[in-house]
């Protein structure tokens, strides 16, 4: 609610998405699809499967942290339709509050997704993603992901923006994501994945 000289006016709330989900100032709704979240002794991956092709895009929004100890902070994956090939390439910008970094891989097998806490961080911290696959159903063009994720450590951490590319102009109907060190997700780490309408 927006309060303005004496008069209430009620002002909706933006989309959860970056940049709105979509161009500015398109109307979008958004619906959940599918959510997991890991149980009692974590897991090596998510997959969500049969994903329809009734959406202009797609979300995710993840909350998770891994039991890797080589770090403060560890990553994850994603793979489209068991695709495992050589058709993905990736980049990201960051910082860790200290210092700026970027980075970049072509003609590799995964998009690079998210930072996130691992077991050498500070107890019970997860690292927050949010991811958007735009035009994922479209059967003319290849496919763009772009990412927004951070991950706290008590004072330090990272932050980074990044997109990716799946070089198939395959409608996407599965995403499969995966611990980047071979590790496993942590019990609580939760993943959602929503289809985002255009009006």
């Amino acid at each position: 609610m927006v309060r303005c000289r004496g008069f209430e006016r009620v002002m909706p709330l933006p989309p959860l998405g970056i940049f709105d989900g979509v161009a500015a100032g398109a109307a979008t709704s958004f619906e959940s699809i599918a959510t997991s979240i890991v149980g009692s002794g974590g897991t090596a991956s998510i997959t969500f499967n049969s994903i329809p092709n009734t959406y202009t895009h797609l979300q995710i929004r993840a909350i998770a942290r891994t039991d890797y100890t080589g770090g403060n902070f560890d990553a994850f994956k994603i793979n489209f339709n068991s695709d495992t090939a050589n058709n993905y390439a990736w980049h990201q910008l960051g910082g860790n509050g200290s210092t700026a970094f970027a980075q970049q891989t072509s003609t590799t097998n995964t998009v690079y997704a998210a930072y996130v806490s691992s077991n050498s961080s500070g107890s019970n911290t997860f690292g927050a993603s949010v991811i958007d696959i735009l035009d994922y159903a479209n059967t003319n063009k290849y496919k763009t992901v772009r990412n927004l994720t951070g991950a706290d450590n008590n004072g330090s951490g990272n932050l980074t923006f990044g997109s990716g590319l799946w070089q198939s102009t395959s409608a996407i109907t599965s995403i499969t994501i995966d611990q980047w060190d071979g590790s496993n997700f942590n019990q609580y780490s939760h993943f959602a994945l929503y289809g985002i309408k255009s009006a």
